[in-house]
């Protein structure tokens, strides 16, 4: 019983801790709250465990907010900035992230191709950068189970279209399976765990324990 040797991690077509970045969008009250294509509370609980498996394999992270510094619209929820608080926030006007020059530049810092992103709404927050992401030549991954639209409608509809134009859906638990790939490298399993273990958590008549 051997594994095999690491493929180039740079370069490998699945995802590794080396080859992509994460990028989490306008997960705020007031979008949270708007929610109607899944249950909020589990929205929360598989975002804020997406963001800890960026954090858990070292993935570059680009955390943006729309309308903190203007004082129309409140910082991210707490259990998000619980995970990400020691990383900044790219605040900006324009719903389409991708208009803006500073999230613009930290995609471009990190010298990954490939984006795992996650955003609310998905009809708009989401789609709109993932589609110009696409047409400029990254590759895009959705955590479609992190995401979520103001109905069912607006999230399936909004999944469609960048699929339609290339981008690639994935879970909460795939992104995690993905990037640790083998039980080997004890270093992540502990993190890789804590999204199971973390369950209990969560009360389904409840939500989130705070």
């Amino acid at each position: 019983m051997a594994s095999e040797p690491i493929r180039d991690p740079k370069f490998d077509h699945l995802l590794t801790p080396e080859n992509c970045a994460f990028i989490v969008i306008d997960y705020q009250p007031v979008q949270v709250s708007s929610i109607r294509s899944m249950n909020q509370d589990e929205l929360v609980f598989n975002i804020v465990h997406s963001a800890k498996a960026a954090v858990n394999y070292g993935l570059p992270i680009i955390h943006s907010t729309v309308n903190v510094a203007t004082g129309k619209n409140k910082p991210p929820i707490q259990p998000l900035m619980d995970v990400l608080g020691a990383y900044p926030t790219h605040d900006r006007t324009t719903i389409n992230s991708w208009e803006d020059v500073g999230f613009r530049q930290a995609v471009l810092a990190t010298g990954r191709r490939k984006l795992v992103m996650t955003a609310l709404w998905t009809e708009a927050c989401l789609a709109f950068p993932a589609l110009d992401a696409l047409r400029e030549g990254y590759e895009v991954y959705v955590v479609a189970d992190a995401v979520g639209g103001t109905s069912v409608a607006a999230h399936e509809a909004a999944l469609r279209r960048i699929e339609q134009a290339g981008g690639k859906l994935i879970s909460k638990t795939q992104l995690y399976c993905e990037l640790q790939r083998d039980w080997a490298r004890e270093k992540t399993v502990p993190g890789f765990m804590d999204v199971f273990e973390s369950w209990d958590g969560f009360n389904p008549e409840k939500g989130i324990k705070k």
